[in-house]
């Protein structure tokens, strides 16, 4: 390798160095320090003589740079597991158990509260009284007109109370940030519909929230399954290895063992030249002066 090949390396890896930047084949989280691969004047004398050590040096100084990029973006990996295991995971498994006690809970409330078809048999379906202001309507029509009426009542867009329907208190507030009437309907958990200005419409959207439950139910249960798949990869991924340890470790320490030799040969030629010539005076000594 000589020196004019070195540099032509250089040359290649600030290029590659760009190309991690500017193009998107491979999203990279860090990129190398192009700087680092620079030689000291001293050592660019020594390539250009051919000294086969420094040759060896420039070379693993770039392998032992990329592989320890590679080391710390592992490193990195291992406490963002870590941390998903002793936290993350843990607390959505919990968050995602209380939510489906609280669905499980709010489907039996639903089901408590629906009347049969064979008790009001018919071709429509049997409606539930909605109380709406303390008032029961059994009347799917009077039930919308009444909470279409209480909408327009509203005067603040703060939640109010409205009623009770198949089994759930009803609050109504007023949404700024969409501009609609929303109605909460709260059992163990808290369901939101929004409102629109059609009399049969609102009650089939709260209709439909209710018995929606069933699959919000099964979404939940399949979340918590995949959660816990996740935590179980996560413990097995977080002790793998670095897989280029041996590898890092064998450069690195040649590397400092190179290091050390080049310094000893760099002292080695200081003290050489700082010895005085045949014929010259010693250091720190004068020549006596000739006797006049």
């Amino acid at each position: 390798m000589s020196f004019d090949s070195y540099l032509y390396q250089l040359v290649e890896n600030k290029q590659k160095f760009i190309a991690q930047i500017m193009t998107s084949k491979l999203p990279v989280r860090s990129a190398e320090d192009v700087d680092a691969t620079a030689l000291s004047y001293a050592e660019i004398k020594a390539l250009a003589t051919g000294n086969p050590l420094i040759i060896e040096k420039a070379q693993l100084e770039m392998d032992v740079g990329k592989l320890k990029i590679l080391h710390a973006s592992h490193l990195n990996q291992k406490y963002a597991l870590e941390d998903k295991i002793l936290k993350e995971y843990p607390q959505e498994i919990k968050r995602l158990t209380e939510r489906i006690a609280g669905y499980a809970a709010d489907i039996q409330r639903v089901e408590q509260n629906t009347p049969l078809e064979k008790e009001n048999p018919g071709i429509t379906k049997p409606f539930p009284p909605m109380k709406i202001g303390g008032i029961l309507y059994a009347e799917k029509a009077e039930a919308g007109a009444a909470l279409l009426e209480a909408c327009k009542r509203m005067t603040s867009p703060d939640p109010a109370p409205l009623g009770e329907y198949r089994g759930f208190q009803m609050i109504l507030f007023f949404d700024t940030f969409s501009r609609e009437h929303k109605v909460t309907l709260s059992g163990t958990l808290s369901h939101t519909v929004t409102l629109g200005t059609d009399v049969y419409g609102n009650i089939v959207r709260i209709d439909n929230t209710l018995e929606g439950l069933v699959q919000t139910l099964k979404r939940r249960e399949s979340q918590i399954e995949e959660t816990r798949t996740q935590l179980e990869a996560a413990k097995g991924e977080v002790d793998r290895p670095f897989p280029q340890e041996a590898e890092y470790t064998e450069k690195s320490a040649r590397l400092n063992e190179l290091n050390i030799l080049l310094n000893m040969d760099r002292k080695d030629r200081e003290i050489f030249d700082a010895e005085p010539d045949e014929g010259d005076a010693e250091p720190g000594r004068r020549t006596p002066e000739r006797a006049r």
